[in-house]
């Protein structure tokens, strides 16, 4: 689904909120590798009025150096020539490990310092390249580092996870008990999902839920609302309210489903339809707590990822 293939993008105006939403889709879309969808919002955005020259001149940098670093990537993912997805993936994490093997033997200091940038510095594109280096780099002590750091320290939920997935793409095996926004929880690392097929089905089955009722009320929704119910669901992973979705009746996908949607149009339009949300999804009375707790805690997530930017 590509909304940026319109021909009238260029008269759209950016109000404050999008443009934040846009800045943090960007960030994820850098963290997990999907080269190809940030060069295209970056255009997207590159054609946008009303912003400061210095985003310009950022996107315009970011995009050219993305499409001189991965010009596959540039032509498009189903481009002739294209390497194949597992041929890609394959390529990209040889060329990783082999860039920091070669950091490490420049520098034997390399795992502390990038210890030190996964540690001190608030999630961002910088931490997230840190973890993937690490994940790469042999010894036992990057181990024990990033799990006392995890129990011991105050550590934002979706750096969390990314840890955790590090941990796991290090071998790393066993149960880690550690705190998760406001509880305890022990997570098992061997399981922590490295790609969202990994997921259980309930959590695309929410996404399922508000494609259908976007692609009829408002088709540019989607786009947001996948992106921020990926990082929501990361945020909240082996926690109580975690596990209530998985476990929860029929109707908790719809509360959850209504809840990313009100969360994402309220944040777009300004606006607040809850009745006619409520209506879409089927929400009754009965079921309104239990959707205003989901709204609840989207918004905090949300509240919290911008503070933390």
């Amino acid at each position: 689904m590509n909304q940026f293939n319109s021909p009238a993008k260029e008269n759209i105006v950016l109000f404050p909120k999008t443009l934040d939403y846009y800045q943090i889709q960007l960030t994820v879309m850098l963290e997990s590798e999907r080269y190809g969808e940030a060069m295209e919002l970056l255009r997207f955005l590159l054609q946008c009025q009303g912003q400061e020259e210095r985003h310009y001149e950022e996107w315009q940098s970011l995009l050219d150096w993305l499409e001189a670093a991965f010009p596959y990537a540039a032509q498009g993912g189903d481009a002739d020539g294209a390497p194949a997805a597992e041929e890609q993936d394959l390529k990209e994490e040889d060329m990783a490990r082999i860039l920091a093997r070669s950091k490490l033997e420049e520098d034997a200091d390399y795992p502390d310092k990038l210890l030190k940038r996964v540690m001190n510095e608030p999630l961002s594109e910088a931490t997230v390249l840190a973890l993937e280096q690490l994940s790469y780099l042999e010894g036992g002590h990057v181990d024990e580092a990033l799990t006392g750091w995890l129990q011991q320290a105050e550590v934002h939920p979706l750096l969390q996870f990314r840890t955790l997935q590090t941990l796991r793409r290090r071998g790393v095996q066993g149960a880690l008990r550690l705190s998760r926004g406001h509880e305890a929880a022990e997570v098992e690392i061997e399981t922590v999902p490295l790609q969202n097929e990994e997921f259980p089905p309930q959590v695309s089955q929410v996404l399922e839920r508000v494609a259908e009722q976007a692609e009829v009320h408002e088709p540019t929704l989607y786009y947001f609302a996948q992106e921020l119910w990926g990082q929501f669901i990361m945020s909240i992973y082996g926690t109580a309210e975690y596990r209530k979705l998985l476990e929860g009746e029929y109707s908790q996908l719809d509360i959850w489903a209504g809840a990313l949607h009100q969360m994402v149009s309220e944040s777009l339009n300004g606006n607040r339809k809850e009745e006619e949300t409520r209506t879409m999804y089927g929400i009754t009375d009965s079921m309104r707590f239990q959707f205003e707790g989901a709204y609840r805690s989207l918004k905090g997530f949300v509240k919290s990822s911008l503070l933390d930017k």
